[in-house]
């Protein structure tokens, strides 16, 4: 997605008119990123004094501290997301700029979805532990981030800590690795089935589960453990020296009988820390 008050979002919204009828998928006083995640200017604050740890959970602690060690981030996102039959399919893509605030968590997101050729701006505000989402010209739609409907839309890079923290306590194997100026933390997942409860698969299947409802309400009749997970990875990488997010990368694919066929769905988003946020997220008037 997820951290507590914010929540994250799935990438973009798909559809696939020719496959089985209409297919969907997941999808204030602000001032500009000070300086980049790993740039020179980089306040000691951030930075961590102790002896460097070698644990996820001691990376991850570490992390947290750097983070909240700014009073705000900025990300870059991108997002592609597609579904695929023999002969026909769809795909969209998404990008937003994500501007988030730490000791009140909120969090604001403007983007643009694009889809059969036609763009889509999508703006999300997350405050007080409630999202809120237009598209295009639309009305305002809010709930609960725990809502799956809601915290699909929501794209909080600074949840991933939170994530791999469910990973480490719910006994998924997180590798660590020491490249290129950073600290690499990567789950990776071969394969498994939607009806598979386990921490690495939760955020996938959340994130496809409004897809392969409207599959179902087209026609596919699969069931969750005839669908089966063909790949899933999960990497957060972190600035060496101030454990500062750098980038955050999630992808998986998923495929679903159909008719003697397979129905192909992949998502991958990846996410770019800009620098220091030091605004206000608010909400526009007439958004309550």
């Amino acid at each position: 997605m997820a951290r507590r008050g914010v929540g994250r979002m799935g990438a973009v919204a798909v559809g696939v008119a020719g496959l089985v009828g209409m297919l969907g998928g997941c999808s204030g006083g602000e001032e500009e990123p000070e300086t980049g995640a790993s740039g020179s200017s980089v306040s000691a604050s951030a930075s961590v004094s102790s002896a460097p740890p070698t644990t996820p959970g001691g990376i991850l602690d570490a992390a947290e501290e750097a983070m909240r060690g700014e009073p705000g981030w900025t990300f870059d996102v991108e997002g592609q997301e597609a579904l695929d039959l023999a002969g026909g399919g769809s795909e969209a893509s998404y990008r937003a700029t994500v501007r988030r605030t730490g000791e009140s968590e909120a969090l604001h997101s403007s983007g643009t979805v694009v889809s059969k050729g036609s763009s889509t701006p999508e703006e999300v505000f997350v405050v007080d532990g409630v999202g809120y989402v237009r598209e295009g010209e639309g009305a305002w739609e809010s709930g609960d981030v725990s809502d799956p409907e809601i915290a699909n839309k929501v794209e909080d890079p600074v949840a991933a800590l939170d994530v791999f923290r469910a990973y480490s306590k719910g006994g998924e194997r997180i590798s660590v690795a020491h490249e290129g100026g950073g600290i690499t933390l990567r789950v990776e997942v071969p394969s498994g089935k939607l009806s598979d409860d386990r921490p690495a698969l939760a955020k996938a299947v959340r994130e496809v589960r409004p897809t392969i409802e409207q599959l179902r309400e087209g026609g596919v009749t699969a069931t969750d453990s005839e669908i089966v997970l063909t790949r899933l990875a999960d990497v957060l990488v972190l600035d060496q020296d101030t454990y500062r997010i750098k980038s955050h990368r999630f992808s998986f694919g998923f495929t679903i009988p159909y008719q003697g066929q397979q129905i192909t769905y992949r998502q991958e988003v990846g996410e770019e820390n800009r620098g220091v946020f030091t605004g206000d997220i608010t909400l526009p008037d007439g958004v309550a």
